[in-house]
């Protein structure tokens, strides 16, 4: 009994580790997906392009906390892209992003010279830390934290800024924030800027976590970015925007819990992304049924009370 609760224990240990270290991704895709209101598809090629530029920055012995901050930087630059193509050359946001996540890929092979690199026997940000001597996990645990919180008050504050209540007004309606004399195509490129740096820094970790960079590890991030965000919304709420923070990192982490469990009751790995694509669907359509689900808790309350004042006359 006590090896099975261990394993449970180092299951959700793994899971969260994990999940708050993808909860960078999720937080960029809440900018664009959320508060822009954009269907950027740039970040499943910025996602992999994080890894490329860290880990091959890290094999040519660049230290790996410079090697994360430069995948930032590259993350920023895609963004920068796709918002060029969208405002100065008018292409349609879907279209756009589809064009920069294309690139992405050659990029990213360009990048790395190869498919995939190893960084099994290379310094990362997270045995950095190995002297301490806790585990792997707790490390990654709390490094993924310590970012995490730093993400989310920096964001917290900047959108509380001019520029940051622009971005959100600019998602909100468009139109009315331009007529107030503000430059709506300069804020969505600051946002995609934003929005893909954050979800290459993501990359860039987790493929320190994982202890390799492919050009395939972003195929996906965007849906996988999505289950987090209304995972996190469904189950923690949105009563203002730190809660929005908050519930898209618990969000994110919900979601590796929830495919670990799955996995360990037996899934084929393979079907992970149906499963997310199921997870997605029905979370979206929450909203149909959640107006007939009302009706049947009121008419089942009801039921109730009627049937308890019977009682009680009885």
């Amino acid at each position: 009994m006590s090896e099975v609760l261990l394993d449970l224990v180092q299951i959700l240990q793994g899971a969260t580790a994990l999940g708050v270290i993808w909860a960078i991704m999720t937080i960029g895709v809440y900018i664009t997906y959320r508060v822009l209101d954009y269907a950027d598809l740039t970040v499943d090629g910025s996602f992999a392009l994080g890894g490329a530029v860290a880990a091959r920055l890290i094999i040519g012995g660049v230290n790996p906390f410079i090697a994360t901050f430069i995948a930032f930087i590259a993350g920023m630059l895609s963004g920068v892209v796709t918002g060029i193509l969208h405002t100065k050359l008018k292409i349609p946001a879907l279209l756009s992003g589809i064009l920069s996540m294309i690139a992405l890929y050659s990029i990213n092979l360009r990048v790395m010279g190869k498919a995939n690199i190893a960084l099994l026997k290379e310094p990362t940000v997270f045995n950095a830390f190995a002297k301490i001597g806790l585990s792997t996990t707790t490390i990654a645990l709390l490094v993924g934290l310590v970012c995490v919180v730093v993400v989310v008050f920096v964001l917290y504050w900047f959108f509380g800024t001019e520029i940051g209540s622009a971005i959100r007004a600019t998602g909100n309606n468009e139109y009315m924030i331009r007529a107030q004399g503000v430059n709506t195509d300069f804020m969505k490129i600051v946002a995609l800027f934003l929005s893909n740096g954050l979800v290459a820094m993501s990359g860039a970790l987790v493929a320190q976590y994982s202890k390799f960079a492919d050009v395939g590890m972003g195929t996906g991030t965007i849906v996988i970015g999505l289950a987090s965000v209304i995972i996190g919304e469904v189950l923690f709420g949105t009563r203002n925007f730190m809660n929005c923070l908050i519930a898209l990192v618990l969000g994110s982490i919900a979601y590796r819990i929830i495919i670990a469990s799955v996995l360990e009751m037996g899934m084929e790995s393979t079907d992970l992304k149906l499963f997310t694509a199921i997870i997605v669907a029905c979370a979206l359509s929450l909203p149909i049924f959640r107006p007939r689900w009302l009706k049947v808790k009121k008419a089942i309350r009801q039921k109730f009370l009627q049937v308890t004042k019977g009682v009680k006359g009885v």
